[in-house]
């Protein structure tokens, strides 16, 4: 692994401002966040470089400062389970936190990337200090619990159209940290994301995901380029989302 490893963040750094930017961080409080930023280190990957792959040892839990983070799994055969690009100010990781167990799935940067990494040794020293800390990594894990209930459901009872405009309004939400997959005042407008994975990370054909998204800019939903997608009716793209 060629990723570089840089010291701690001080408050008042670009990267404490990134991960302000978090509503977990935030939310957590003042004495956890501090201990986070002075027992994490930031990490750069390149583009295409891994972080961890399923069965790796836990080594702790990171947030996305810049780029994204490519979480899935592929088959003996190479095919390609995306679950999730994870954008900035989102945290991943947790899991085996949690049970102690291995990494559950493959993870590499889906272009240039910084990270914020806080290793499984202070963070279990940190809860052992002061185990009501528990209870803020257990928010975080239950939003992405109530993330793979909504998927679950989505997947068995909305058509293929429905799928794709929740998505898109999860992705422009930057991955429910904002209201919801449904909010019509989404806190991104422009979603960096090839068509090619918003099929893999809904289990459709490309074909399919491009005629729904043709369809949409048609309506005026939306405009499509190259790598990404501009929302432009979010209220629109809500309506058909049902």
């Amino acid at each position: 692994m060629t990723s570089r490893s840089v010291p701690s963040i001080t408050a008042s750094s670009p990267s404490a401002a990134a991960l302000e930017r978090s509503a977990w961080f935030r939310g957590a409080p003042e004495p956890l966040r501090d201990a986070l930023r002075a027992a994490g280190r930031v990490r750069t990957l390149r583009a295409g470089e891994r972080l961890f792959m399923r069965g790796d040892a836990d080594d702790g839990l990171y947030c996305v400062l810049e780029g994204a983070v490519r979480v899935g799994a592929a088959s003996v055969a190479g095919r390609e389970a995306l679950l999730a690009v994870v954008g900035p100010a989102h945290w991943f990781g947790e899991i085996a936190l949690f049970d102690g167990g291995a990494r559950t799935h493959d993870a590499y940067a889906e272009r240039d990337s910084t990270l914020f990494h806080v290793p499984r040794a202070a963070l279990v020293a940190l809860l052992d200090a002061t185990p009501a800390y528990w209870h803020a990594f257990g928010l975080l894990l239950a939003q992405k619990l109530r993330l793979a209930f909504d998927t679950i459901e989505e997947t068995a009872l909305l058509g293929a159209s429905a799928r794709v405009a929740r998505r898109l309004l999860l992705l422009s939400n930057e991955y429910g940290d904002a209201a919801g997959t449904q909010d019509a005042q989404c806190s991104r407008r422009v979603i960096n994301v090839p068509q090619e994975d918003l099929a893999l990370m809904l289990a459709l054909s490309r074909q399919t995901v491009n005629q729904i998204l043709r369809q949409f800019e048609r309506e005026g939903m939306l405009a499509l380029r190259y790598g990404e997608i501009e929302i432009i009716d979010a209220a629109g793209l809500a309506s058909n989302a049902q």
